[in-house]
């Protein structure tokens, strides 16, 4: 049990420093990778042709919104099996709807979630604060004893969490529960493709 604790801890250890890392890009996502610590072990839900696509949706998308906004805005694109998460600052309504439109015409793409916010670019002080938030939500899931943290990707934007990934009703639920707990978090958006309780026995029987 106690080598199972510190093994978790220091996951947790390294997903802080990688998102430490990954601040200096904009927003902060997270998928915690596959471990195997006695229990705590699973895999990606998703397909491996889904995790390719979602690779290259956002490499295009992130290609794509750069185009449309310029210096005049940020965007960060999230893909969770081919569903994509728009999340970052743009100047106008229109502005925000061409960015849709064109992660929308990639190939690939399922469906769109557009939370990008009429405002001013953010700073680096917000970024990093959200990379923070995004690295204690991550070590929150890792210590969790009844979820399965590599199930989740995580995206945090002006303190608001957005969680990602194929979970049921119940992880969701509890996920988005220990995110609303963690410091900083204002606010918690559930961007889940739900899955049942029947398709999750099916998926564990497959691993």
């Amino acid at each position: 049990m106690n080598n199972r604790k510190s093994l978790k801890r220091a996951l947790g250890t390294a997903v802080l420093c990688a998102a430490t890392v990954m601040s200096l890009q904009g927003c902060v996502e997270l998928l915690v990778g596959s471990v195997v610590v006695g229990s705590f072990a699973a895999s990606d839900r998703r397909t491996f042709g889904a995790q390719t696509e979602d690779k290259t949706i956002t490499f295009k998308g992130e290609s794509k919104a750069s185009a449309v906004v310029g210096e005049r805005g940020h965007v960060n694109v999230a893909s969770f099996n081919r569903k994509v998460l728009l999340t970052g600052e743009v100047k106008d309504q229109a502005m925000k709807m061409a960015v849709e439109y064109e992660i929308a015409r990639i190939a690939g793409v399922n469906s769109i979630v557009n939370e990008l916010e009429i405002a001013g670019v953010s700073s680096y002080s917000s970024r990093s604060s959200d990379s923070l938030i995004t690295s204690k939500v991550v070590a929150s899931f890792v210590d969790a004893k009844d979820i399965f943290a590599n199930s989740f990707k995580v995206v945090t934007e002006r303190g608001i969490v957005y969680l990602m990934g194929r979970v049921t009703q119940q992880e969701g639920a509890r996920a988005a529960s220990i995110a609303a707990g963690v410091s900083g978090v204002h606010k918690v958006v559930k961007v889940f493709d739900y899955i049942s309780e029947d398709e999750l026995m099916r998926l564990s029987n497959t691993r």
